[in-house]
């Protein structure tokens, strides 16, 4: 199969929550060492629904009352051009930094105001889809820490910059030897509620990674913002959060503190994954729904033709999927019943879009991927209330679902 993930060039939650924690531990490059636990799980529904946006994403029966949620409303403006193959932006106060995959720079602007350089990362190597990858932002004090998700010569790394006066400081390696290749790199960072640094680490196109105990290839991972094992990490002595994973690229946490993932399949599946610490999820024995208790199912999936999932954020009761393959926008809500109800949206007007998160001017803002060299761009649109939801029943417990539309 193609590499869907790619960047063709002429072809987390909330992201402006700021952690406040004094980091503990010490950078390290952990051997993952862990028994196999065999882990039995309440497995959801596979019955097919057929969402509004009429193609073949999946949830389970839609048995419940549904939840109010929003979606984007109207046309997006775009508010930043110029970019070239950015991959991450995170808020700063009132600054916007971005990271751009093939160069390792990385950028920043205010609203109103034009780009300027802020630094760049040294030694990254960008080829296949690795690169200047993810960034995140951690407040310590007075201290603002930049952290950024790269590929260098001989795999990934996590590092992190002071950030003062508009200028990145001195890199910090906070992990290193991180496996890498040409594809399937993962590359999303984000701090969790709990203080803790969580990175998504692709299998690197060696799909028995996933499953092995002595790789950080095909895992989540969860460190203390130095780089160390925190004490109650699901394995002892372990990086490792979950595993069975292909290349998650997606990273959010909704109210309740619940961590959720989006994952590329490979030919047949794409996904949103709950992630329960320790968990597996199934790559390369499953993908998709599988039905074995041994692994984890998705919450939703969605045939590879029409996703392509990499960003995801979550504001007010709604996740938002940033569409690379279906050059789309998904929003996806959870009923009472705890099945999700997804909606596409600006299907083909943007062209691939990379990432997506809440911005400064508390609308929804995405980022936009390969649409030729610096021609990138992040465009902002409001949100407002998930409209009235249509459904007739089918043959089976599940139902036909259809948002009214909403006027653009």
């Amino acid at each position: 199969m193609k590499n869907r993930d790619f960047d063709n060039c002429v072809g987390t939650g909330h992201l402006r929550h700021e952690v406040r924690r004094t980091g503990a531990g010490s950078g390290a490059t952990a051997v993952v060492q862990f028994a196999m636990i065999a882990l039995a799980f309440i497995m959801i529904d596979a019955t097919p629904a057929v969402v509004s946006s009429g193609a073949h994403a999946q949830s389970s029966s839609l048995n419940g009352t549904a939840t109010s949620g929003l979606v984007p409303e109207g046309t997006p403006v775009e508010i930043v051009s110029g970019l070239d193959i950015p991959w991450s932006a995170v808020t700063v106060g009132r600054d916007v930094l971005v990271s751009q995959r093939g160069t390792g720079e990385i950028v920043a602007f205010r609203l109103g105001e034009t780009l300027r350089s802020v630094g760049t990362v040294p030694d990254v190597v960008a080829r296949g889809d690795g690169g200047m990858l993810g960034l995140a932002v951690l407040t310590e004090g007075a201290e603002v820490w930049v952290y950024a998700y790269h590929s260098t010569a001989s795999g990934n790394r996590i590092v992190r910059m002071a950030y003062s006066e508009g200028v990145l400081g001195d890199v910090q390696i906070v992990l290193d030897g991180l496996p890498g290749g040409r594809s399937h790199n993962g590359g999303r960072i984000a701090f969790g509620p709990d203080g803790m640094l969580y990175a998504t680490v692709g299998e690197t196109r060696n799909p028995d990674l996933s499953q092995d105990p002595n790789s950080l290839a095909g895992k989540i991972l969860r460190m203390t913002p130095a780089g160390g094992i925190p004490n109650d990490n699901p394995i002892d002595g372990s990086l490792v959060y979950s595993l069975g994973h292909r290349n998650p690229q997606g990273l959010a946490w909704d109210e309740n503190g619940q961590l959720w993932a989006t994952e590329f399949g490979d030919d047949a599946w794409d996904e949103l994954n709950r992630i329960e610490p320790g968990g597996n999820y199934g790559w390369p024995v499953m993908e998709g729904r599988g039905g074995n208790a041994a692994y984890i199912d998705p919450v939703m999936q969605w045939r590879t033709e029409e996703m392509g999932p990499s960003g995801l954020a979550y504001v007010d009761g709604t996740f938002f999927v940033a569409g690379l393959t279906g050059q789309r926008l998904w929003s996806v809500t959870i009923d009472t019943a705890g099945n999700p109800v997804a909606s596409a949206h600006y299907v083909g007007e943007y062209g691939r879009i990379r990432h997506v998160l809440e911005g400064s001017d508390y609308k929804l803002w995405f980022l936009t991927n390969g649409r030729g060299e610096n021609n990138d761009g992040i465009f902002s649109v409001p949100l407002a209330p998930t409209p009235a939801r249509q459904c007739t029943a089918t043959d089976g417990p599940a139902q036909v679902c259809r948002y009214d539309e909403i006027e653009r």
